[in-house]
Parts: structure tokens; sequence; C-alpha cells
């Protein structure tokens, strides 16, 4: 059956081969990696040991060698202990180097022991990296950029640039679950929120989506959890969307179920459609014009139907918002907010709707509660609705967003204010005015039939449009090509005046017009009356209030205090691997070359990225042992969603469509059943709490053999070891016809000593912004590509409008045809500085620390299972039911404690309820580990005392934690344990500084109380209109108690 499945040189050991000395496991490796044709030797080609110019001799001799090599090692700076220290902590865990607990951890069959094909890091140091990839990203050709298609040139500000794009104490933090040291970020976001509600016109909106395109795909799937998407399974989309967007729909749509119809909206009659649920239209739409669509949204809403609109939110700036037209839904980018366009991205994505649809709502929602003092609080509600809690019933999949891309657009209309953004609109429209104007009066015909905001067409069939737009391309000049015969010219902010003439003399000078004529239009930056927006909007005060940069520095500077992140100590979220996101591998993205680069930039034009990105995808397939990878999934739930109907691509190339069954363990993530159900799959649990059992295994795939497609197995277990029957585990899988899909999250505990392919999975997708280095950003972006074997290959992602080099048959998943190609240089610094024996030891450091924690703090709590040698992997888990059952104190307690020490909590109650699951990384010295160990035990002392009565159970350190200044420095204290017991329960607190939470405990259930009473005004959730609902607040401030299970206490453990 095996051989059936897959090429010779992919096949997973047989049973015989299962026991095998480990030399003839050698020899299985290296016929593994041979079966990788497609990879080169990255260390040669991006090696630094070439031709010296140095004599024989001298090349030669060992000695010079080391004395000479680069003193900017990157290795050392990246891996936490110290030699001595590694010695130590080996000590602490009982083995006798670090080759012995690898050993111990990790299952002889599946170690690999060839080295990973990556540059040689430590003959280049961080500075030889760096200008080996200036280098390459040099052959970029940065051209004025005509295209817009939904990217356009932004100016972002310099001060936002500085104090948050390019700040640790930004782009180093978690996503917001931790409402108390998050207050900084959540009150951006919620300025994010208020921003899109107030430029669509709509009551509510998200904390950001991926991208332009898989928002509008959220829509329809939104559209079809508000309708009986049995009896009405249409959606239809406007030819005038962009086509990346109708690609991305495209393929969505046919494993959802719905049947999606493109077409002209204006000649498509709605009311002969009863199966119609929903219509998407663009605004304005792809070809620049705007157009009205209140008819079209009455006739849908007569039928039942719903209509999405597509919007640039620039252009909302100046023309009436789509809730005056009807819409039940707007989706769009923000990326023209002060946001680079990063060769596709990633920038945010955005949704918004109405207060009855919020329950049905994809991605996080920031709101508002009340912290135990009764004072306003912000934090993530409705939580209820996510993949981490809903599982397959959740709204979607989405997990990762694009937090940092969102604060980035919130300060973006925060320093220009209401004021400056109509004057960039005005601008805009009038830099498209002219040129309008200055091509009618050379004798060149317009082709855009009506009103227009930046965007002109024109008739360009006498010197035929495509060469048209090939000799430009040639002058540094990108139009877009719309077919034979017309071409457009897309206006934004980085324009300048010369610009127009300058363009206008290059189609002159191609031929272009040449005659003479005259133009009607009117250069004064209005837009036409029919579509001018006439009400106020964004009349709060954070966006008319600052006007210097010192005030706006210092806002930003205020938000930042309020948040822990790693500039301040180690975050420590198991199945996040919140490691260190170095300077060097991040400096690369604010490059002109790599921040201003349009996504359909001609090929001539982008060779210095392509050559980028296609090495990345090369380094990524030695790392996980297969064939080829795709990098245009945009986030991890991505990369399932994509990996998955490779799966099914592949299923249905050899007829076997059919196929639906996905096998599920029980720890796996959220977003796991969450992208299995998107992809119209059958769901079949199994439990693993002590490691999957074999014959229950085997008998549950028997059952489905007819019907199993796929198997989703993380490895090492999120349970936090690696499970030794795991290759005999997929060899089942195969042999009922399945494939085997390994969920990357826990990659970092992989990295060049065993990989997704030696242990026989078929596809994995990677967390780029985890295992890789790219910082997670407070909750985005992220990079989730998938890698595959051979057999897979061809059914790998694709794109329409530009086909990356490893586009296979599959479609579009995301907008940009390789995803979020702007960070994508962040892994190929890591990879690149690390070499193979910094990437390898990554992994091998990250197993120490976490080993090393474990026996620090097993002898104080109860560690769950581990390996048969007591060996975690990279993270280990701390089950607090005993706890929890003598004391009262929960997991939430010891969490919101923590914050006290100065220290994030780890994870929480996942995969095993009421415990804390911890992984340290590899970027942990030994003295930030015991800092963090010496808590954890001070804090178990701190639980004796409530179980031997010395504090009573409802007023100890722990339920009333985190503690404030406020609350410090009040002339009252009515607590039975000190001050100082409060806020400096250990003394590094005084020597490093104190970290103090800006808000007491938030109520984690008063939002969503609120938005289940019908979301009455003031709706101040999600809308910020109101600020308090003060009979609430004083009740519930009187009342306040622990909620358990109120949100809070669930990680979102995918990001």
């Amino acid at each position: 059956m095996l051989s059936k499945l897959r090429p010779a040189a992919t096949l997973v050991a047989s049973k015989a081969e299962r026991s095998v000395t480990l030399r003839a496991l050698s020899a299985l490796n290296r016929v593994h990696l041979r079966a990788q044709a497609t990879a080169t030797n990255e260390a040669a080609k991006y090696g630094a040991t070439g031709n010296t110019g140095l004599s024989q001799t001298s090349a030669a001799d060992p000695k010079l060698k080391e004395l000479l090599q680069p003193v900017d090692s990157f290795a050392p700076r990246h891996l936490g202990p110290s030699k001595a220290e590694l010695a130590d902590m080996c000590k602490t865990i009982g083995v006798k180097d670090l080759a012995e607990l690898i050993e111990q951890t990790i299952p002889a069959t599946v170690r690999r022991d060839l080295p990973l094909d990556l540059p040689d890091g430590l003959n280049l140091g961080e500075a030889g990296s760096l200008e080996l990839l200036k280098s390459i990203l040099s052959k970029n050709v940065i051209a004025k950029n005509y295209i817009g298609m939904g990217y356009h040139g932004s100016l972002v500000p310099s001060v936002v640039a500085r104090n948050l794009l390019e700040n640790p104490g930004w782009y180093t933090a978690y996503t917001p679950y931790q409402a108390e040291i998050s207050q900084g970020r959540l009150e951006s976001i919620f300025n994010f929120q208020t921003l899109v509600c107030e430029l669509t016109g709509m009551e509510v909106a998200n904390a950001s989506l991926l991208d332009e395109g898989t928002a509008a795909a959220e829509a329809m799937a939104m559209i079809a959890r508000t309708v009986n998407s049995k009896t009405k399974n249409q959606f239809f989309v406007s030819k005038d969307v962009h086509p990346q967007s109708i690609d991305v729909l495209k393929l969505r749509a046919k494993y959802f179920g719905m049947e999606l119809i493109i077409g002209d909206h204006k000649s498509t009659d709605f009311t002969a459609m009863p199966k119609l649920c929903g219509a998407l239209v663009q605004y304005p739409d792809t070809n620049g014009v705007l157009q009205d669509y209140s008819g079209m949204a009455d006739t849908l809403h007569k039928n039942g139907a719903h209509l999405v609109v597509s919007a640039d939110p620039l252009a909302l700036v100046a023309v009436k918002p789509p809730s005056e037209f009807g819409a039940d839904i707007v989706v769009g980018s923000m990326q023209r907010f002060g946001v680079p366009m990063w060769f596709g991205g990633p920038s945010a994505a955005y949704m918004a709707t109405s207060k009855k649809q919020v329950r049905r709502m994809p991605g996080r929602l920031i709101g508002e509660s009340i912290d135990r003092y009764g004072n306003a609080a912000y934090r993530l509600t409705l939580q209820t609705r996510e993949q981490h809690i809903r599982l397959d019933k959740a709204t979607s999949n989405v997990c990762t967003a694009q937090v940092l891309l969102a604060n980035m657009a919130a300060m973006y209309a925060i320093y220009n204010r209401t004021s400056g953004l109509k004057r960039i609109a005005a601008r805009v429209h009038g830099l498209a005015q002219l040129f309008a104007s200055e091509i009618e009066k050379a004798g060149v015909k317009l082709a855009t039939a009506g009103p227009f905001f930046d965007t002109v067409a024109f008739d360009a069939s006498a010197v035929g449009a495509a060469s048209l737009v090939e000799k430009l391309q040639a002058q540094g000049v990108n139009l877009r090509l719309l077919d034979d015969g017309l071409v457009s010219a897309s206006f934004d902010e980085s324009h300048v005046e010369r610009d127009i003439g300058n363009l206008v003399g290059a189609l002159k000078g191609a031929g272009v017009g040449g005659g003479s004529g005259s133009s009607s239009i009117t250069v004064d930056g209005k837009v036409s009356a029919d579509f001018a927006r006439t009400k106020p909007f964004l009349q709060q005060k954070i966006f008319n209030s600052i006007y210097s940069e010192t005030e706006m520095m210092r806002y930003m500077h205020c938000l930042q205090l309020k948040d822990l992140a790693l500039d301040k100590s180690m975050i420590s979220l198991g199945s996040c691997t919140m490691k260190l996101n170095s300077v060097s591998s991040l400096a690369p993205a604010s490059w002109p070359e790599v921040a201003n680069m349009h996504p359909f930039a001609p090929p001539s034009q982008t060779a210095g990225y392509v050559e980028m990105l296609e090495s990345l995808e090369k380094f990524l397939v030695s790392v996980t042992g297969f064939s080829a990878c795709s990098l245009q999934p945009t986030s991890g739930a991505s990369g399932e969603y994509a990996g998955l109907l490779v799966i099914r691509k592949f299923l249905e190339n050899k007829g076997e469509g059919h196929r639906n069954v996905c096998i599920i363990p029980r720890s796996a993530h959220g977003t796991n059943p969450a992208s299995a159900a998107m992809c119209d799959m059958q769901i079949k649990w199994i439990e693993d709490s002590k490691g999957m059992d074999l014959k229950e295994f085997r008998a549950l795939c028997e059952t489905h053999k007819d019907n199993l497609a796929a198997l989703m197995v993380t490895y090492p277990s999120t349970r936090g070891f690696f499970e030794d029957d795991i290759k005999e585990i997929c060899d089942i899988v195969h042999e009922f016809g399945g494939q085997v899909y390994m969920d990357g999250a826990n990659m970092n505990a992989q990295l060049g000593l065993t990989s997704p392919g030696l242990i026989g999975a078929d596809v994995c997708h990677l967390n780029l912004h985890k295992t890789f280095s790219i910082p997670h950003g407070g909750g985005g972006p992220g990079l989730g590509p998938i890698c595959v074997r051979e057999h897979l290959a061809p059914h790998l992602p694709s794109h329409v409008v530009r086909k990356p080099s490893s586009g296979g048959s599959l479609g579009a998943v995301s907008a940009a045809p390789w995803g979020q190609a702007g960070i994508a240089c962040i892994p190929w610094m890591f990879c690149t500085m690390l070499g193979a024996q910094g990437v390898t030891d990554s992994a091998r450091y990250a197993i120490l620390n976490a080993n090393y924690m474990k026996a620090r703090l097993e002898p104080h709590y109860n560690i769950c299972a581990t390996n048969g040698n007591n060996k975690c992997s990279h993270e280990f888990i701390m089950d607090l039911s005993d706890v929890r059952k003598s004391s009262g104190i929960g997991e939430e307690d010891i969490a919101k404690r923590l914050q006290d020490y100065g220290f994030h909590a780890p994870t929480m109650s996942w995969p095993v309820p009421h415990s804390l699951m911890v992984e340290p990384t590899e970027s942990e010295d030994k003295g930030e580990l015991d800092r963090f160990c010496d808590a954890m035990i001070a804090i178990r002392d701190e639980i004796r005392k409530v179980e031997d009565g010395t504090w009573p159970m409802d007023d100890n350190p722990l339920k009333m934690a985190p503690h404030t200044q406020a609350e410090l420095c009040a002339s009252e204290w009515t607590h039975p344990y000190s001050r100082e017991v409060a806020a400096f329960p250990v003394p590094w607190l005084l020597q490093r500084g104190k970290f103090w939470p800006t808000v007491g405990r938030v109520d984690n259930s008063l939002g969503d109380e609120n938005s289940s009473s019908g979301w009455s005004e003031p709706f101040w959730i999600l809308t910020r209109r109101g600020l308090a609902l003060a009979e609430q607040a004083t009740r519930l401030s009187n009342t306040f108690s622990d909620t358990e299970g109120g949100g809070m206490s669930w990680m979102s453990t995918h990001e």
C-alpha cells in the first residue's frame, strides 16, 4: 500500500527497518536527505569560505583561520547559557553533558545525524550576513509604482517607525491574553477598531485580519453562518473586485460548500437568485471607479442576502462610507495607513459589521471591562467564538493576526489627526485629477467610466497596452495592464507633483497621445458630490489632540510602559516560543529594497527579493527534510489550511477525493480542528494524554480506511515529550491510505536533531514567527509556510497575478504571491547568521533550558508525564489540580501573582486543565531561568500559607494579584499581608527594577455579559462610544470574584 502512495525514495521505515542499529539508521538518514533533489548546497552558495586571495599555506593554516574568524558571531549572542552555565545545568538535570540529554530526550529512531544545509554562519558573522543579504536585495529595482490593486506607497511617520515598528517594547510582546500587563497595546488596538468603525460607518470592528483577500473570504464564511447555508449556498462576486481577492475566494468557496458566481453586478438579476446568501463588491472598484451600490443592497436585503464591501480606507476619508448605502460587512486593508508595501505584506486587514453580527465575527476583539478596583480596563472579549475554545465549531481558524501593523495604522491616524487624513485624501485625489486632466489635454481618451478617487484608466490601444506597460517598466515606471487596450495609473501619498509631469512625459515618449485635447476636470481634490462624505467622523479626542512629534513619542512610550514584553523579562508561554528577535534579523525589514516593493512589480525588478525568498525556501526544505516549500501562508493557521488543502488536492488528483476523515489528538492546538473544518473534513478525535495507544489508533484508522484523508499530529507532543512510536503512527496512516500533517508549532525542539521528513510526515507548516525568530508583535504578524514531500509538491499554492516558482495546482491561500514577504528577511537572517551548527544548537539549548527548569521545579510542583527517561522536550507542564484542591488557588491566581514578580504567565490550562505549560526557549540565560524558578518556588511557599490558614482563602497575595502602584501607595491597607510582600516579594525586584501592572485583576466576564444583553447603548465594548456602564461597574467592583473559565484561562498557542 505504501508504495502506491509515495515515491520509493520517500518511504518511511518499515517494521523491519525500525529494529535496525543506529549505524543503519544513519544510512537511512543519508538516503532520506539525498531525496531532496531540488535542494542546492546553500552552505557553499552563501558561505564565506571562497577564494581569499591568500597563499595556499596561509589559507590552509587552521590557527590563522580561527584567529581571523569574525568576532561578531551570532550564535553566542542568541543562545542564553554560557559554557560554564551549561555544565552546571546538566548537573542539575542529572546528565553528564548536552549530548546525553539529547539521547535521553529524542528517540534514537528519529534522530538526525547529517548536518543542515545552511549558510556558514560562523564565517559570516552578523555584519557579513547583513552584507550578503544587502548584496542580494540590491538586485531589486525600486520603481515608481502606479499599479494600485490594494497596494500603495505609504509614508511611514518616522516617529512611528522608530518608536513602534523598531521598538522591542512593542514588537516582542505576546497576544494580550494577560490583560493587566497589556493595557498599552490593548488601548492601541482599541484605537484601531475605533478608526475602522469611524471610516466604514459600521458599529463594530475586529482587531485585524491577515489580508484583504482572506478577509473577504472570512466575510463570505460569516454570512454562511448567518443564513441557512443549506438552502442559500451561492455567493456572488463582482468581476470588478481585485483579482487576487477573487483567487482566494475561489479556493475558499470550493471546500466551504459555497457556489461562487463571478459576474457583472450591474447586469445581474439578484431577484432571480433565491439561493444567494451574499455578494461582494469593491469600493472604489479595481478599475478605480466609484459605484453606488445602494440599489443592489436593497435588492439583496429583500431577498435575504447580505452585501459585503471591500473598501479602500483612504478613499473612505473622502467618500461616503459603505454603511450609508446598505453594506452589512465591510472589509479591506489598512496598508496605506502608514505601513510599507513589503512585496505583499504584512499589513492589517480589517472587518467591520453591525452589533448583531459580532458573535459571528472571525478574529479577535478588544473590549472594555473593569478591574477589581472598579476602574475601566481593556481586555480581549468574546473569546468563546475562537478556535482555542470552540475548536471545529469556531467562527474561524484565525489565531495570529496583524496587531503590530494595526497599531501602526492607528498611530498613523493619531499622528496625522482627522484633519490631516482629510488633507492626505484630498491630495491623493488631486494628483489623480491632475493626471487625468493632463492626459486628456494630451489627446488621450479616459476609460474610467464614472467618478474616481485615486485610479485613472485610459486607452492605450493605439500603441498596444502590454507594449506600453513593458516600455515604461524598463524606465522604472510601473503601470497596471487592465486588458489589451486599457492601462491604469493609481496614485498615493508617496507621489509628488513632478511625478505627474514625468509620467505624462513618459507616456508621450512612448507614443501615447501626442495630439491636443481639452479636459473638463477641475483639479481641486474634491470627489464627486454624489459620493462626497458629508457627516462628521473621527471626532474622538485621540484622533484630534496630538500635534507635535514630542507628544506623539510620549504617547507611544506611555502605552509601552504599561506592557510586559521581552524587553523586560522572559515570556515562558508553552508552545509559543518567545525567543530572541535579534536586531540584525529585523534591520533589513526597514531597508527600502525590502519595504518599498509592490507585490505585482515585474520580475525584472524583483530578482533580489525572489532570490532571498527561494533561498529561504531551500533553508526550510533542509530543516524539514522535505522536497518543496511554499511561503504563501501568512500564519500558522493559514499554513494548516494550506497544508490540508494540498492533501485534499493530491487525493482528488489520484481519484480519491471522497477521502475526508481527519484524525486529531485531543491535545491538538485549537486551530487544527478549525482548519480541518474549513477544508470540509470530518474530524475524529483520539485520546493521547499519555501518548497515543497504537492499538486504539490502528483500530480507528481501520474503521475509516475507505475515507481516511489525514492525521494531524504535533511533534513533539503538545504534552511536552517526543512520542516514541511516531514513525509507526505515520506508517499506520499511510497503510490505510491517508497522509500525515505535522503541526510545526513545536519545531523549535526539532531543528537539526530530527525532522518531519524523518518521522514519516508528508506535509508540515512552520511558524516562522516562533521557531525562526519573527517577533510576535503583540498578536501578529506571522508567517506560516508549508513544506511537503515530493508527491505533494505539484499541488502547492499558486497565484493568479504572479505565480511563484513553487506554485502548483492549488490556487491562492493568501492575497500576495509570497504571502508576507516583507518579514521573510528575518528567518533568512536567523538561518544565515546561526548556520547549521547554531540552528541545531538552538534546539539543543531549548531542550536544555526546559529540562533544567523542570528539574528545579519538580520538588515543588506536580510535573505531568514526560518520556521514559523523565525528560521533557522544549517545554513541560505543571499540573496544579492538587494545589487547587488543597488551597483554592488556581492557575489564574498563580498567573496573576507572577505579574507582581515581573513575569508573564506560562500558558494556562492547555492541553491539561488547571495547568501551566512552560517553554523557556534557547535565548534565556541561567540567571533569568533561575529568577523565574525562584518566583514559582516563592509562590508555592505563599500557597502553603493559604493551605495552613496563615492567610485567608479570599484575601491573600495570590487572590488579590496583581497589585498596582496606586493600591500600594494608598493610605489604607486592609490585607493580612504587608505591602512589601504584595509588591516586592523577592530582592531582584528592587535591584533590577519593578514592573507595575497599571490595572488590577480584570473581570473576565463583564464585557461578555453585556454583549449577551443585546449590545444596548452605550455600546462601549467595541466602539468606544462611552466609557463605562457605571451601575454594573459599581455592582461588580463590590462583588468582584474570579470567574472560572471566563476566557482568560485559555491560551491560544498557535501564535
